[in-house]
């Protein structure tokens, strides 16, 4: 796993290689503990498969300009950028087989005749104490659906912006191309990403 020291050494990677992973945590804190622990056995099987990932982590610590540029408010969380392109972000510490899955997801994007079907723009709105959100968001990584995440709690703008187009203050909220979802309306939600 490469270590990156900043904006530029990660835009130097994402350059040169078609798919690079990075885990931007926080050394110190549990949860980035966990996440860089199991992220780098991840690695080691991915890896071992000779899956085509160029793996680095950041010390949120020691590196200031990445997570700014991206709009990264806690960590740890993991970006994937393909072709010099973020594509999917995905917050919180996992277990080695559900990074490992969330490497193949990202990967099988492409549909069988080679070309990919177009990612709608999905944002999910949480807060760290929110169980549904935790739900929404697994829904999500299962089956691979590249989505961003915003912590309402921390974020005093985006929140009034759910309220004002949703008319509801409650989280988990979800803007599939523009069209709000309060709740986890699994039924809703599959129809509008087409998840069978």
């Amino acid at each position: 796993m490469k270590k990156i020291a900043s904006l530029h050494g990660l835009k130097t990677e994402t350059g040169a290689n078609e798919n690079v992973w990075l885990l931007l945590y926080k050394k110190g804190s549990e949860q980035s503990d966990c996440a860089l622990e199991n992220f780098q056995r991840a690695g080691e099987a991915a890896a071992e498969m000779k899956k085509n990932n160029v793996l680095c982590s950041a010390d949120v610590n020691e590196v200031k300009d990445i997570h700014p540029e991206f709009g990264v408010t806690t960590v740890p969380a993991l970006l994937y950028f393909e072709k010099g392109q973020l594509r999917n972000l995905v917050k919180g510490c996992h277990r080695p087989e559900q990074f490992n899955a969330i490497f193949d997801k990202s990967a099988a994007t492409v549909v069988a005749n080679g070309e990919k079907k177009p990612q709608k723009s999905v944002t999910v709105y949480t807060t760290p104490t929110c169980t549904w959100c935790n739900t929404i968001k697994r829904h999500f990584q299962e089956n691979g659906i590249n989505y961003r995440e915003v912590d309402v709690s921390r974020d005093q703008k985006a929140a009034e912006e759910m309220v004002r187009r949703s008319g509801q203050q409650g989280v988990p909220q979800t803007d599939i191309n523009g069209e709000m979802i309060v709740g986890f309306d699994k039924t809703r939600i599959n129809s509008l990403l087409g998840i069978n």
